[in-house]
């Protein structure tokens, strides 16, 4: 007969951590579902059955300072197939250009460069026609302030 030797106590700690570790994870998948139902039932108290249209509606809107300090304006530009341009969209007398972009309505133009003007005034847009064949049209934007 063939003497099967003990288990080790280091092999003896594993399976105790594997079964702990298993039981734990059925554990946790069990009280998760559990925790999400008291978390919304919760939540369901402190707004006293309210609908989110209901909630929004009874919040005071902001008052917004800055109305009348901010402006967008706006320029038409052209490209011809294979040209490139700096373009320069000013702001109003006494206000600063902050940001500016491109709205392109034709053709095949990107933008490489989008900076302010030295002023600060004004937003400049180096814009590229990449297409060989068709004009680029669109739109160009400074957002300004007072």
């Amino acid at each position: 007969m063939r003497h099967v030797p003990k288990p080790s106590p280091a092999l003896a700690v594993a399976i105790l951590a594997l079964l702990v570790a298993m039981a734990g994870t059925a554990t946790a998948a069990g009280i998760v579902p559990l925790a999400k139902r008291a978390l919304v039932a919760d939540n369901a108290k402190k707004v006293g059955g309210q609908t989110p249209a209901q909630i929004v509606s009874s919040v005071p809107a902001p008052q917004l300072k800055a109305a009348g300090l901010v402006a967008v304006k706006s320029q038409p530009y052209s490209l011809n197939p294979d040209q490139e341009n700096d373009f320069t969209t000013t702001c109003n007398a006494g206000q600063k250009a902050i940001g500016g972009g491109v709205d392109e309505a034709t053709g095949g133009a990107l933008a490489f460069d989008n900076r302010p003007s030295v002023d600060g005034q004004s937003w400049r847009l180096y814009l590229v026609n990449v297409s060989s064949t068709s004009p680029s049209t669109g739109t160009l934007y400074a957002i300004c302030i007072t």
